[in-house]
């Protein structure tokens, strides 16, 4: 299903419905990124705000950023104005949204709908300072190898979001070819069932 189309149509149940991913991730984000300090965030996948909200605690301002129009009125909804600039974009584009120069960038549960990671982990890159940190928190390749793809029921059935698989060094090799050093790496377990297949993989990068 078309990615745009899938996120706006999600949006009215994707807060309240089962979902393991969602949550795992959330949980992931506070912990990696808990022990740092940042005053300009660009969130990628900003979605209906999950993580928003935490990182508005750290955060000074976020420029939060979403293909998905309806996933981005749930998230408007939640907060006040001021701190945070809501926009709406496909970051396979020019970022034209990126207002200044920032300290963090993050995406979460977004990269599985981008086919080649290069070109945004370039544009990732130009806009973070230099001591910057990028945080990418995703579903781990294991479940992306047995089949796992974002999806939702609607009334019509199962919908099943267009995604793409990614190997650990998809990520890797981009990031550093774009001076990016990895320098945190983390899987996360449904219920922290170490025996079972890890659900989340989180990257953290940073800019030399």
């Amino acid at each position: 299903m078309n990615i745009k189309e899938a996120y706006n149509a999600w949006s009215s149940q994707y807060d309240t419905n089962e979902n393991k991913t969602r949550d795992l991730e959330a949980r992931a984000l506070r912990e990696v990124l808990a022990p740092l300090s940042f005053e300009n965030c660009l969130e990628i996948g900003s979605g209906t705000g999950k993580n928003t909200a935490w990182l508005i605690e750290k955060a000074n301002h976020i420029t939060a950023v979403d293909l998905s129009e309806e996933m981005m009125a749930k998230a408007k909804a939640k907060f006040p104005p001021g701190k945070i600039d809501f926009i709406q974009a496909d970051i396979t584009k020019e970022w034209t949204f990126a207002s200044r120069l920032y300290d963090l960038v993050s995406f979460s549960l977004v990269l599985e709908h981008i086919p080649d990671l290069d070109p945004v982990f370039q544009k990732a890159a130009a806009v973070l300072q230099s001591g910057g940190y990028m945080y990418t928190g995703e579903l781990h390749p294991f479940k992306q190898y047995s089949g796992s793809k974002a999806r939702f029921n609607t009334a019509e059935g199962e919908q099943v979001v267009d995604c793409f698989t990614h190997h650990f060094t998809d990520f890797i090799i981009p990031a550093q070819k774009n001076g990016l050093a990895l320098i945190d790496v983390r899987e996360y377990f449904d219920n922290d069932n170490r025996e079972d297949m890890p659900r989340i993989l989180t990257l953290l990068f940073r800019k030399a």
